[in-house]
This record gives C-alpha cells, sequence and structure tokens, in this order.
C-alpha cells in the first residue's frame, strides 16, 4: 500500500463557483488526498477551514454520497432545517438525492480541519437551495448553470 506523502501535497484553494458565489468559499485550503493516491471512485480531501469561512455554498447531490469527519476545531453545520455544532470526532453524512442543502461553516476563532469523502460520479448534479445556481457534470464535463439551464457568464 502506498503511503501518500501528506506535507508534499499542494494546497488547494480553487473554487469553480462563478462570482459572486466564490466568496463563500475563501479561506478553503484543501490537500487532495485521493488524487495524490490516483482515486477514482471516491474522493478524499484533508480540508482546512479558516475562520469566516465555508465548505461550500449550501449545496446537496443527485447522485454522490458525501461524509465528513472534523479532526481538530469547531464547525457549524447549516442545513435546510437548522444548525448543528460538530467538534473533533463528529461526523456527517449526506445520502445521495437527499435533497437536504448542507453546508459547514467555521464561524470559531481558529482553524478547523475535516476529512471530506464522496462519490465520483461521470455524470452529477448539484443544486444550491436559495440561489439561483447549479453545477452539471457529464460527458460535456462540468459547468455552473442557472437553473433555468443557462451558463454563467
Amino acid at each position: 500500500m502506498p503511503k501518500i506523502d501528506i506535507a508534499k501535497i499542494p494546497v488547494d484553494t480553487r473554487t469553480g463557483y462563478p462570482p459572486p458565489h466564490d466568496r463563500v468559499v475563501v479561506g478553503r485550503e484543501r490537500k487532495r488526498l485521493g488524487n495524490a493516491a490516483g482515486l477514482d471512485q471516491f474522493g478524499v480531501n484533508l480540508t482546512t477551514l479558516k475562520p469566516g469561512a465555508a465548505s461550500a455554498l449550501r449545496h446537496w447531490h443527485e447522485r454522490e454520497d458525501e461524509l465528513v469527519y472534523i479532526l481538530e476545531g469547531e464547525v457549524v453545520l447549516v442545513e435546510d432545517d437548522g444548525e448543528t455544532v460538530l467538534k473533533a470526532g463528529d461526523a456527517a453524512g449526506f445520502k445521495a438525492n437527499s435533497r437536504i442543502g448542507h453546508q459547514l461553516v467555521n464561524r470559531s476563532n481558529g482553524d478547523v480541519v475535516y476529512l471530506e469523502i464522496g462519490t465520483r460520479s461521470k455524470i452529477e448534479r448539484a443544486e444550491y437551495p436559495g440561489i439561483d445556481l447549479m453545477v452539471i457534470r457529464d460527458e460535456k464535463g462540468a459547468r455552473y448553470t442557472h437553473r433555468n439551464g443557462e451558463p454563467y457568464k
């Protein structure tokens, strides 16, 4: 089993969100462990959220399951029906097509470190409740669109 040298994995701060939606994840840093291991059936990220940063816009996936496991710090899980504080040792999972929008938000004064684990489906759609945004991934690639299917420009 090949060991992953985590120290050598570059930090990824990119987002594909179109402006102004991209601002919510400023302060999110990921080390893409799954990519470093050559995994293609599921992704694993070692993610750090700086104070004030969110993991993503509140969203749900049509085909992909997700799981987060908190390693350090305290973060707020924001879902459609409320909020839950997650601390080191806590986990949360999100079944594909549950239609429950979710995100993590760091409202603390320190960093939050957690593992993100999720399915990698070649065909996918995710929706973002409360805003005019969707992401579609298919044979044409991944793209953000308005709810009516028009691309963001």
